[in-house]
């Protein structure tokens, strides 16, 4: 009876074993397609992300607005309309210093290459009679003149590169726009919807729960978020004004809008304001001074002031902020490093509130949660 019970037990392990190779088959497939979705479909998943992270973040300004009774349709008209200025603000302030700036960059490289051969002009010109010496010797049949036809490529340059890419990106913002609009003005529709859709009553009131917390901490995170990265662009605009920078104004606008874009954005501006500086100085000295100044203030707002005015909860794992942000940047470009972080402080707001997924969001938290998480729970011993 051992031997069949035996037999019987191996061969019940054995397609267990097929089973669970089967399972991590379908699950790392399911990955790629995924993956592949996100990335063929980026032309309409990031207007319709950002537009649904707006919604989260709008809402309860909505509910603010309706307590005075204002509707729904009348907040996002309200809503709508602020945002459509604010961007034709920008675009009619910043086109001019932004194309002038454009145009330039041709010269700017030309200066730096000068620069830089005068500064080591003795060297590289030894180094080149070197290399044509030794050319000689070894090849000194190559010596005649040759008459070498050459095709120049004129490549495009970065102004018909944004004349390209303009259109789609106005594009995708008025279809955000317009998507944030139908959101907002359908009010708590879609919530009550999702709700009606769950069987059991407490699994209602936590998916209730769960949306409401994603609204109050997205909406207070990316809040205080928007505030310090306005409050770092007058500084970073005043030190630029301070500097004698002509387009001191473009540079605060820069650093609050790139400040949105972990690590990356306040790389990019401050190499941006160096050539900035470099344009308007003709120095080399000044340009890194300006660099100097733009990375002591991003640095020192990213080190002092954000974590003491984001709460714990919301501060998330560096580690696991730049993979994501590398991922989307991937996917979906520039857009998508900006929309990273708020779609990874959903993911742990979702997480922390699922039973069975606090493990995740103890992950995604940065080190000071788990202290916290290891001094609160209870002893197993």
């Amino acid at each position: 009876m051992s031997e069949p019970q035996n037999g019987i037990q191996t061969e019940a392990l054995s397609k267990l074993a097929n089973l669970r190779g089967i399972k991590a088959m379908v699950i790392g497939l399911f990955i790629l397609f995924f993956v592949q979705t996100l990335t063929w479909a980026s032309d309409f998943l990031i207007p319709v992300t950002t537009a649904i992270l707006g919604y989260f973040i709008l809402n309860r300004p909505r509910r603010w607005l309706a307590r005075i009774g204002i509707s729904p349709t009348g907040s996002a008209i309200i809503f709508c309309t602020i945002i459509v200025v604010a961007i034709g603000y920008g675009l009619l302030r910043l086109s001019g210093p932004v194309s002038t700036f454009l145009a330039d960059i041709p010269e700017v490289i030309r200066q730096i290459e000068g620069q830089l051969k005068s500064a080591g002009g003795n060297t590289m010109e030894a180094v080149n009679e070197a290399v044509e010496a030794a050319d000689d010797i070894i090849n000194p049949e190559d010596q005649a003149d040759d008459t070498v036809e050459v095709e120049v490529v004129q490549k495009p340059g970065i102004a018909a590169m944004v004349a390209r890419i303009a259109p789609m990106l106005f594009g995708q913002m008025a279809f955000a726009i317009v998507l944030l609009y139908f959101l907002v003005s359908s009010g708590d529709m879609f919530i009550r919807k999702t709700v009606q859709s769950i069987g059991r009553f407490s699994d209602k009131r936590r998916a209730v729960n769960v949306v409401y917390d994603i609204e109050d901490r997205l909406g207070r995170y990316l809040g205080g978020i928007t505030m310090i990265n306005a409050g770092l662009g007058l500084v970073v605009g005043a030190a630029m004004y301070v500097w004698g920078l002509p387009n001191y104004m473009m540079v605060g606008v820069m650093a609050f809008l790139f400040n949105f874009i972990p690590f990356i954005g306040a790389i990019a501006g401050s190499i941006i304001a160096a050539i900035l500086a470099l344009m308007t100085f003709g120095d080399v000295w000044p340009a890194l001074g300006v660099w100097a100044t733009y990375m002591f203030l991003t640095s020192f707002e990213a080190q002092f002031i954000t974590p003491s005015l984001i709460s714990r909860r919301m501060q998330l794992n560096t580690t696991v902020v730049f993979l994501c942000v590398a991922f989307f940047a991937w996917i979906w470009s520039i857009m998508g490093m900006i929309v990273a972080l708020p779609i990874l402080t959903v993911i742990k707001i979702a997480c922390d509130e699922i039973d069975g997924l606090q493990r995740v969001a103890l992950f995604l938290g940065d080190e000071t949660e788990t202290e916290a998480q290891a001094d609160t729970s209870p002893s197993d011993k």
